[in-house]
């Protein structure tokens, strides 16, 4: 029998997005308490599930820990021996399940309970047994999975997940949490990097062309060829930058019929060139040259030349 791939594609993305959009209705006074709850909370958020609730919970756990909500995973299996350690007197506690009555789940609520945490279910049955022991309960009922047997965690995973995705970005809200914050907790990716990376980390490490007006063809050419980033400052004695050459200039000045021999810097030069300042993003610096459809910017700072920033610094970093 030949199956319809695209059908059937299409079937399950319908299925899961209505049981997103069912959401809305379980957005209500229990879920302002449980952002309340957290937002409050002098310790962390652990979230513990069991399944594929485990893995759901892992994700809104890493989800907070970026947006500024201390949070840790503990496993529900693994909680009921010995891993139950970890929770503190200040913590908030959600746990995550379809059923609500999974028997690690049934085990550990009680245990919580007598710890007297506050304890936040995020649960598909709002009649189970963890729903019923919980002080707040997030209901995340679906309709139907998408899997044909109504059986595997498919929509009722997803909508799990944009419950906890819904409680991060308001608690990033009451938090004011703003991209610079973001950036803290994400040093390492390119993401980051866009957010804190300014031309002066980049800059720094270039070579500084430069040339005085007066300078001749030749002494223009050695300098370009020495520092090997295809552009040369052109300075006054105090070190103000009053144009740039690049390749580019070079080649047309020798497409013209000129004596070669008495032109200097200044006859060649771009003036007023397009400039930035090393305290600038390096995303703005990569802008800037996309804009321009150029691949280098001189680096100033109070009229005064400081280096060259090159599209290669950018890539490098990998913010291209």
């Amino acid at each position: 029998m030949a199956i319809d791939i695209k059908k059937i594609a299409l079937n399950t993305i319908r299925l899961e997005a209505q049981s997103i959009a069912g959401l809305s209705a379980f957005i209500n006074a229990d879920f302002e308490k449980a952002v309340a709850a957290i937002a409050g909370c002098k310790g962390r958020v652990v979230i513990s599930g069991i399944g594929k609730s485990a893995v759901i919970a892992q994700k809104i756990v890493a989800t907070f820990n970026s947006t500024g909500t201390p949070s840790i995973f503990m496993h529900a299996a693994d909680a009921i021996h010995g891993d139950l350690g970890m929770v503190q007197e200040q913590d908030v506690v959600i746990i995550i399940s379809k059923s609500g009555e999974s028997p690690e789940i049934k085990v550990l609520v009680p245990l919580i309970r007598n710890f007297g945490n506050i304890l936040i279910s995020i649960v598909g049955t709002v009649e189970s047994s963890l729903a019923k022991l919980s002080d707040i309960i997030l209901n995340t009922t679906v309709e139907q999975e998408a899997c044909p047997n109504n059986l595997a965690p498919t929509s009722s995973t997803t909508a799990q997940l944009v419950m906890g995705d819904a409680l991060a970005v308001c608690l990033m809200e009451l938090h004011g949490f703003q991209s610079d914050d973001f950036a803290k907790f994400h040093p390492g990716g390119s993401l980051g990097k866009k957010l804190y990376l300014r031309v002066h980390d980049l800059f720094v490490n270039n070579e500084k062309p430069k040339v005085v007006a007066g300078d001749s063809l030749k002494e223009v050419i050695v300098e370009m060829t020495q520092k090997r980033l295809g552009i040369t400052a052109v300075v006054d004695t105090a070190n103000h930058l009053l144009g740039i050459i690049t390749d580019g200039d070079l080649r047309r000045m020798l497409e013209k019929s000129v004596q070669i021999d008495k032109i200097t810097a200044g006859d060649i030069m771009t003036k007023n060139p397009i400039t930035i300042g090393p305290d600038e993003m390096a995303v703005d610096a990569l802008d800037l040259l996309r804009k321009k459809e150029i691949t280098q910017l001189a680096v100033t700072e109070n009229g005064k030349y400081a280096g060259i920033i090159h599209l290669h610094d950018l890539i490098r970093e990998g913010l291209l």
